[in-house]
């Protein structure tokens, strides 16, 4: 038996339609699981792929800077899709400015797409979850969740915060058979880091400070999400796992 296997499983992945979460969504779809697609931007080029792969594909819109569709949203991947054994919170937005002059408009945007609508997604999938005594959530977290950065404070406190939350619900979860942990990407190549990787002499410094040598691609990202998703790590909660080419070992 393949502990890898997700066969009959149903995961949702939020920002499906590009990048990372695109490239979760796949990877969970190779595996054998069927993928409802949440997000704002419809994830047709997604749900195409892995239909090709004989897997089911639901695409569900919902705006995620407010927590109103988060009800609807899960009741709709159970109603369409028979279940919800995974979820994957990708979604994110990154505002950037000088602390000095950071608006609050900029700082409520991120935390509520970042951090207030994650922990509802998350209570809304762990009440079906822990109901049927299994399920894995995945949250995206980031370097900030380890480091502080700059120019990006609201974004920063809320990847702190996915650790933290990360963390909290794996305490009251885990015995309850869901399995909460977080994936932590380095620096990878993405349409949200373009401009990092055009200019060549921020390319030429985070290059240096990467043991591995290069950026990750999105698909770095796919077997992290495959185990955590999987049997394989049933006995792995509140973790952080960082996919990034050795960046924090430096």
């Amino acid at each position: 038996m393949n502990p890898f296997d997700l066969s009959g499983r149903v995961a949702a992945v939020t920002g499906a339609n590009t990048g990372i979460g695109q490239a979760i969504a796949l990877a969970l779809a190779a595996a054998g699981a069927d993928v409802a697609l949440i997000g704002r931007t419809p994830a047709t080029e997604t749900a195409e792929q892995v239909r090709a792969m004989g897997r089911r594909a639901e695409i569900v819109s919902a705006d995620l800077s407010t927590i109103a569709p988060v009800e609807g949203v899960v009741a709709q991947v159970v109603d369409t899709l028979g279940g919800l054994d995974i979820l994957v919170n990708n979604a994110g937005i990154i505002r950037r400015a000088d602390s000095l002059d950071f608006t609050e408009a900029d700082w409520d945007a991120v935390i509520d797409t970042n951090l207030k609508s994650v922990f509802f997604l998350c209570q809304s999938a762990g009440r079906h979850m822990v109901a049927q005594g299994r399920g894995k959530i995945i949250n995206i977290a980031s370097m900030l969740t380890f480091q502080g950065g700059v120019r990006v404070p609201s974004y920063t406190a809320s990847k702190s915060g996915i650790g933290g939350l990360t963390k909290l619900l794996a305490n009251e979860w885990a015995a309850k058979g869901v399995n909460v942990n977080a994936i932590a990407p380095g620096y990878i190549a993405t349409n949200n880091t373009a401009a990092l990787q055009a200019d060549e002499t921020r390319n030429r410094q985070i290059l240096e400070r990467i043991p591995a040598g290069r950026w990750g691609a999105a698909d770095d990202l796919g077997g992290a999400a495959v185990f955590l998703a999987s049997s394989s790590s049933d006995y792995v909660n509140g973790h952080v796992l960082a996919v990034d080419g050795g960046w924090l070992a430096r």
